[in-house]
């Protein structure tokens, strides 16, 4: 190994073990879906990178296919991965008549505009290389009018016409359960795909959504399967119809009632989200108040990715696009932007996937007013207190040593600061306005020993690395005495 390569990465190790804040390892394996989070995107409007595939695309109009593809998804996956997300959802990508995937033809293909099977295999073996999985809507009625099922007249007893032109199937026929059950499960066959979320399942019976949910599991018994509306169905995750508006009310402006997500953190299977790819963009409820959406995202995107359940980002979010509706609400996703919110969503994701209290410990809220949270997240290894300062001036508040306990450190990851415990036994935290910071919990610790060594030894090679360059410079030197 050449000398100055040694150096640098001797030097870069000791830092490392002196200075970065201890932090539980990320298991290997995922155990439960509360360890996942989920970058949801639509296929049709993430990246283009093959012309091959597009098909009378038209990006100048808003429910055209614009041209984004499964091989863009495969190509810019390192976006996706700087974010932090663990897992990503494709949305529909079954043949279909529109760019969101919804008015399903046929569930049996891939759809043209998205590429081939083979190019479906690629993405998915690439997203699984590194170490991310992937979620594929499937959607259960409001499908094409022109699906194969619906054009067979022998199967025109499976149909049920809504207003808006799309279909339903049937689903008191046993035939069309069978068909649908047998659909979604030999996709699953067909493609190593990490979980199936059904969509459009209103009015469907809940018995037959999870007979669904067994068929699939039989399949791969470690699938995950959660759906976009609120059920009482055996899901993996739940969806709850009040919870985004709870979200969106709290964190729209500052100095706002923070009451009703005490309620949410008691339940650990729930889907966290802020909007989604069917609601009106966060953004605009930002921007109606006329705060700067990039900072409310940061106040949001701390408090989701911190609190128990399953954290879900729709595309876009992490450079605050934004709309009212579909399709405008869907714009092609715009790579050459500002990364800062980008940069911050993966320092909070980095901290939550490196922590399993911050997945799946305990929760205790401890201070919770008028946008200024603080919360307890802990297990058996590790211990956070986590600060949600969403209000228009500086807070303070004490934290007892029955919280806390005696002689600990609080550790502030974002804002480097350092709590001790004082006189009275308390530790004050005092936060600036519109701040989130996640303080660890450790041990009081005198003189860093740890770190004076690493100096040191950043000393040693320093001037060792001086030394080596002299006597190679006094060799050179006197090998040119020789040659004369």
């Amino acid at each position: 190994m050449k000398i100055g390569i040694w150096i640098k990465t001797a030097i870069t190790l000791a830092l490392s073990i002196s200075l970065i804040p201890p932090i539980a390892t990320q298991a290997a394996e995922k155990q439960t879906i509360q360890d996942e989070s989920i970058y949801d995107l639509l296929v049709d409007r993430y990246f283009n990178t093959t012309i091959e595939n597009d098909f009378e695309v038209d990006t100048r109009k808003p429910n055209a296919f614009a041209g984004g593809d499964l091989l863009g998804v495969a190509d810019k996956l390192d976006h996706i991965q700087k974010l932090g997300f663990t897992m990503i959802s494709l949305g529909p990508i079954f043949s279909t008549e529109t760019y969101d995937g919804k008015r399903v033809l046929d569930y049996s293909t891939i759809e043209r505009h998205f590429g081939t099977s083979e190019e479906m295999n690629t993405l998915l073996e690439k997203t699984h290389d590194n170490q991310m999985k992937v979620i594929v809507d499937f959607p259960m009625q409001n499908v094409s009018a022109d699906h194969v099922w619906a054009v067979d007249s022998a199967k025109s007893s499976w149909v049920i016409n809504n207003e808006d032109g799309s279909i339903s199937w049937d689903y008191s026929n046993e035939d069309v359960q069978k068909a649908v059950q047998e659909a979604a499960s030999t996709f699953v066959q067909q493609y190593d795909v990490d979980g199936i979320r059904l969509t459009a399942i209103e009015g469907i019976n809940t018995n037959i959504i999870n007979q669904m949910i067994d068929s699939l599991k039989e399949v791969n018994k470690d699938l995950y399967v959660i759906s976009n509306e609120e059920s009482n169905a055996k899901f993996d995750a739940l969806l709850l119809n009040e919870q985004e508006n709870v979200f969106r009310n709290i964190f729209k402006n500052v100095d706002l009632d923070t009451l009703q997500l005490s309620e949410l953190t008691t339940q650990e299977s729930v889907i966290n989200r802020t909007d989604s790819l069917e609601s009106r963009r966060f953004t605009a409820d930002a921007a109606e108040e006329n705060m700067f959406p990039p900072m409310r995202w940061k106040m949001v995107m701390a408090t989701l990715l911190s609190i128990p359940g399953v954290p879900i980002m729709t595309y876009g979010s992490e450079i605050a696009v934004n709309g009212e509706k579909p399709p405008e609400s869907h714009p092609i996703l715009n790579f050459k932007t500002d990364e800062e919110l980008i940069e911050y969503i993966g320092d909070v994701q980095y901290l939550r996937n490196n922590s399993a209290a911050l997945r799946t410990g305990q929760m205790e809220m401890l201070h919770n007013k008028d946008g200024f949270m603080i919360y307890k997240r802990w297990n058996d290894e590790e211990t956070w207190i986590v600060a949600i300062n969403n209000t228009s001036g500086t807070q303070s508040f004490d934290l007892s040593k029955e919280i806390i306990g005696d002689n600990q450190e609080l550790r502030g990851l974002f804002e480097s600061d350092i709590l001790r415990q004082r006189d009275d036994g308390n530790y004050r935290l005092v936060i600036d306005r519109e701040i989130a910071e996640f303080y660890t919990v450790k041990d009081k610790v005198g003189i860093n020993k740890s770190y004076l060594a690493a100096l040191a030894l950043v000393y040693l090679l320093f001037m060792g690395f001086i030394y080596l360059v002299w006597r190679k410079g006094k060799q050179r030197k006197h090998n040119r005495v020789e040659e004369k």
